[in-house]
């Protein structure tokens, strides 16, 4: 069982309400090989919400005590995405996922890029808080690209 970033089957999940459907990762759903999930809203933030950017490094770092998460309002949500990548690592345990299919660039979700936490739009490489949980705990991490 693999997991999969819940905007990428069509979900309006992400921060602007919108999804990023990827009609190839939806047909996994259909044939039940991946279970779905936001690590954003499982944290409790509300869609739509402010984008949001690790500010001082990238996921491993945030789970490190290292670097926040910040929305572009200036509010830290670090706490929110944490709670969100511990309760997306939790289902997952749960239903056995070995891998995972996770939305690029993501503060959540990137598994090879991020924003760099200027929010001027530079992607740096690194990865996102959940994908960081992910691998930390053995769950193979990849992006809806590979």
């Amino acid at each position: 069982m693999k997991m999969i970033s819940a905007c990428l089957i069509g979900c309006e999940c992400r921060y602007d309400q919108k999804s990023c459907l990827d009609a190839d990762l939806e047909q996994l759903l259909r044939e039940g090989k991946v279970i779905p999930v936001c690590p954003e809203q499982l944290g409790g933030l509300p869609t739509p919400r402010p984008p949001a950017e690790i500010i001082g490094g990238d996921g491993f770092d945030v789970l490190d005590g290292r670097a926040r998460i910040v929305d572009q309002t200036g509010n830290d949500v670090t706490d929110e995405f944490l709670a969100g990548a511990q309760q997306a690592l939790r289902l997952a345990k749960t239903v056995g996922a070995t891998s995972a299919i996770l939305k690029e660039n993501s503060p959540s979700c990137g598994s090879s890029f991020v924003y760099d936490g200027s929010f001027s739009g530079k992607k740096v490489t690194g990865v996102g808080l959940t994908a960081a949980l992910f691998k930390r705990s053995g769950i193979e991490v990849r992006s809806e690209g590979k």
